[in-house]
């Protein structure tokens, strides 16, 4: 899926990890690296920032998802697991690649993209 994602938005080089937690190790990250209280889905952590530059222009960060929260909001939308996950993963690639929601138009265009890419996933029968 990753790969796909990548492919999408045109990057055929790129590396990232991913990592797979529960709502206990996210609600730590969040407080560490965020400062907010409580879990959340999915937290993204690029490496093309001030911090890093174009030092390593290949490695474009981490995408840390809360299976468990995943699993929480696949039921409350009656859709499959994987189907979450899809989406967390792509929604946090594209804040790697740098998209945003701060503002409304911003959450348009990243929507869009997130439809876009998982579009091309459910396509090649990544999804079930």
């Amino acid at each position: 899926m990753a790969r796909e994602a990548l492919k999408g938005l045109g990057l055929q080089r790129g590396e990232l990890s991913i990592l797979l937690v529960d709502d206990c190790e996210m609600t730590s990250l969040n407080r560490e690296f965020m400062g907010r209280d409580g879990t959340t889905d999915v937290l993204s952590f690029p490496m093309q920032s001030e911090d890093f530059g174009d030092e390593i222009p290949c490695i474009l960060g981490d995408v840390v998802i809360s299976v468990e929260k995943a699993y929480k909001e696949a039921k409350k939308k009656v859709v499959s697991l994987e189907s979450e996950l899809a989406l967390l993963l792509t929604h946090g690639i594209l804040h790697l690649v740098g998209f945003e929601h701060d503002k409304d138009e911003d959450e348009l265009l990243m929507k869009r993209e997130e439809e876009r890419l998982l579009s091309i996933m459910n396509d090649k029968k990544l999804i079930a």
